[in-house]
């Protein structure tokens, strides 16, 4: 078995951790009516999409989501959250940097490295969510579990879920499939552009994601009976339909969306596995992004 299989493994237990763990740390993590920005970069930047989405349509007030070396630094924020699994990022590092001593900031890492420790007014550690593989599985959907119970929007039904997504066989054809195209609405848009990445990442594979409305907006004319189309959560009115009509492939669990990225994670090592990849050690990637000053 490979790390990366392992870890998707794992996250049962790792979203009952978090759950437990967020109701300890309401101090570090953002209020109620708080205008906040959440940042990352990759797979991290994917999750503060999630989350974003998720506290704003909560009504717990303003939040956006950016990529952390395009924070724009003309708007004010009551508080940053910043998501680095190895507390090394240097994007990451350097917003921390800036913001010091003039915006509360908050870092949920697996890795509480001096040098996060030394701009971040508050740390949120999920150890037990850290990774081997450079791939990242479990700490990213750790990480949003957290935010989810701190948000009052995880259930044990998610953890069945995901108990759910590990075990049951994997949709048919998507191993051959030639491209994958993922979608989402609200929330779940960070969904599909995680699974876009994770699928690419491990496997190599030709990957889109769109929020589901737009996919009807040019991108459905790629889709043929060599294709597979993912939805996360419901899809719009006729578009499955639509999708069908292509000859495409159609994807749509009954599961929490946050589970239902267990299987995509599946899948992408699934065809990795099948093209002689390794899953753990992706071409041309490293576990954490770490530039050269100046750079």
């Amino acid at each position: 078995m490979t790390f990366v299989e392992a870890e998707i493994a794992s996250q049962p237990a790792c979203w009952r951790r978090a759950a437990e763990l967020a109701s300890t740390q309401a101090k570090a993590l953002p209020t109620h009516g708080e205008r906040i920005a959440v940042v990352g970069c990759g797979t991290s930047y994917y999750m503060a999409q999630a989350y974003a989405a998720l506290r704003e349509s909560s009504g717990l007030g303003e939040t956006d989501a950016f990529a952390a070396s395009e924070f724009p630094f003309s708007r004010r924020y009551d508080r940053v959250v910043a998501l680095t699994r190895s507390g090394t990022t240097t994007e990451v590092l350097k917003l921390l940097g800036r913001l010091h001593g003039t915006t509360r900031t908050v870092v949920v890492t697996a890795v509480p490295s001096a040098e996060v420790r030394a701009v971040s007014d508050d740390l949120v550690e999920l150890a037990f969510a850290d990774e081997e593989s450079v791939v990242q599985t479990r700490f990213a959907t750790t990480a949003l579990t957290l935010f989810r119970a701190h948000l009052g929007l995880h259930t044990d039904t998610v953890v069945t879920d995901a108990e759910t997504a590990l075990s049951e066989p994997l949709p048919e054809g998507l191993i051959e499939a030639t491209q994958l195209s993922f979608l989402g609405r609200g929330w779940t848009v960070g969904l599909a552009n995680e699974a876009a990445l994770k699928m690419k990442e491990a496997s190599l594979a030709w990957t889109e994601s769109y929020p589901a409305m737009e996919y009807r907006h040019g991108p459905i004319s790629i889709a043929t009976d060599t294709t597979a189309t993912w939805m996360f959560g419901p899809a719009p009115a006729g578009l499955a339909e639509q999708l069908r009509a292509t000859g495409a492939r159609w994807v749509e669990g009954g599961l929490d969306p946050l589970a239902d990225l267990i299987r995509v994670q599946r899948l992408a090592v699934a065809r990795a596995t099948t093209s002689g990849l390794d899953p753990d050690r992706p071409r041309h990637l490293t576990r954490s992004v770490v530039l050269r000053e100046g750079a």
